[in-house]
Order: structure tokens, then C-alpha cells, then sequence
């Protein structure tokens, strides 16, 4: 006597699915235990590229938004000021610190940005580079471990005032330059007599000045004592342990 999948013959009957014999799950070969092939390596490796490539790219993005920003309100300021030039010296200054507001969105995305492009370096310098020269030597020693740790650990490579001082140099210190040409010029030829100043009996007129070289001041100190940014691939990977600040888990 048969059993019901089966017929006379033991074939299974059409439409039946098959038996298998339960899993020995102990004889399955694990993952961690079989050796990765080099073309597997090279397409894994192939494939994290591209995404960190893409991480990079996409902050890049947030960093030219943050400079649209800033030029845009400062072309809105300036225009302001040009109408209605009785509130020049308000607006002008207004203009000064809501552009530090700007440059300290942009830094903390520069960090991020930076994180990104420190792996992406690291790759194309000692992986893909040496592709390209059929060079199986790669510059540095144990890369691959660093950006693994790297990897999952997330650190900043620069601190929130050298990332600062990037974006200043790099776009910010145009559009400040271009405020206080603005504001001298208004100092010294005044279009109207300015209201601020009429309207508050008690301030002394060289306020304003004062507040405007403070800031400057500012801006002209951070530019000259804050250590510059180094290439990822020159200063970024120097301690294998720990190579910079830890990424907050929230801003991940």
C-alpha cells in the first residue's frame, strides 16, 4: 500500500510538492565560516564605495543649500538696505549675523559631509588606486581595518571649529567681505540720517561700529588661531584607535 503523494510505481503524483529530509542545521555552512573569493571581495567592496559615494554626495548637496542661503538673504538684505536707507546700518548688521547663523548650519553639515569622504578616500587611495596601477600594494597598512572600525564606529575627523573655519575660508569669507564694504560704505556716505540712531537718544553712535569689529574681530581669530583642515588621506587616519570625536547617535 502506497502512500497518498505517491503512486503504485513510488513516483510522487503531479502537483505534489516535495519532501525534503528535515535540516541539519549544525552541517550548514555558516557565513563567517567560508572564505570570501576575490571577485567577491572586489564586488562588495565595489558596492560600498558607491554608497558611501552617495552619503558624500548627498551632504555635498546640504552644504551648496546652506550657501544659496546665505546669498540669497544677503542680496535681500542689501536691497533692503539700498530702499529704505534710513535702516541701512540695522539691516546690514542683521545681514552679518544671520550669515554666522548660515556658516554654523554649513559647518556641522561639513562634519557629517567629511565623515563620508574620509572612507571614500581611504578607498580610491589605497584600493582603487592600486587597481589602476596593477599594484597589489597599498600605501598605507591596514586600511581596510580602520575604516571597518570606522565604519562601526562613527567619528568626526575635525572639530566644530576647524569645520567652521573650512566653510569660512572656502565661500563664507566672500559674502562677509562683501557686508562690510556695504556697511563702510554706508558709514561713510550715508544715503539718509540712520533711525536707529535718531531713535535711541541714549546710544552713542559708535555702537554699531563696535559690534561690527567685535564680530569681525571674531571671524578674523578663528580663521588665524584654529589649526586648517588637512586631507582625510594625510591627517585623518593617524590612530587606528581613535582617530577623532565620536558621532552623537542622535545625529546619525
Amino acid at each position: 500500500m502506497t502512500d497518498g503523494t505517491f503512486d503504485d510505481e513510488g513516483q510522487p503524483l503531479a502537483g505534489t510538492p516535495p519532501e525534503f529530509p528535515p535540516l541539519d542545521e549544525d552541517k550548514v555552512p555558516q557565513f563567517e565560516d567560508t572564505p570570501l573569493s576575490r571577485s567577491e571581495y572586489i564586488a562588495a567592496l565595489a558596492h560600498f564605495y558607491r554608497a558611501e559615494m552617495h552619503r558624500a554626495l548627498v551632504w555635498r548637496t546640504r552644504l551648496d543649500t546652506t550657501t544659496n542661503w546665505a546669498i540669497v538673504a544677503t542680496l535681500a538684505i542689501l536691497t533692503a538696505s539700498l530702499n529704505n536707507p534710513g535702516y541701512a546700518t540695522e539691516s546690514i548688521i542683521l545681514g552679518m549675523f544671520a550669515n554666522v547663523v548660515f556658516l554654523a548650519i554649513e559647518a556641522r553639515r561639513f562634519r557629517f559631509f567629511d565623515v563620508w569622504r574620509a572612507r571614500v578616500r581611504m578607498m580610491e587611495e589605497n584600493f582603487y588606486g592600486g587597481i589602476l596601477r596593477r599594484d597589489q600594494a597599498s600605501p598605507q597598512d591596514g586600511w581596510g581595518p580602520r575604516v571597518a572600525d570606522d565604519l562601526l564606529r562613527p567619528r568626526f575627523h575635525m572639530t566644530l571649529l576647524q569645520a567652521f573655519r573650512a566653510r569660512l575660508v572656502r565661500n563664507f569669507r566672500f559674502i562677509f567681505l562683501f557686508l562690510l564694504i556695504a556697511y563702510i560704505g554706508h558709514r561713510a556716505l550715508p544715503l539718509a540720517p540712520d533711525k536707529i540712531l535718531e531713535g535711541v537718544a541714549a546710544m552713542p553712535h559708535w555702537i554699531p561700529d563696535l559690534v561690527v569689529v567685535m564680530l569681525y574681530l571674531f571671524l578674523l581669530g578663528i580663521m588665524i588661531f584654529t589649526p586648517r583642515v588637512e586631507a582625510p588621506e594625510v591627517a585623518y587616519w593617524p590612530n587606528p584607535a581613535h582617530s577623532g570625536e565620536d558621532v552623537p547617535n542622535l545625529d546619525v
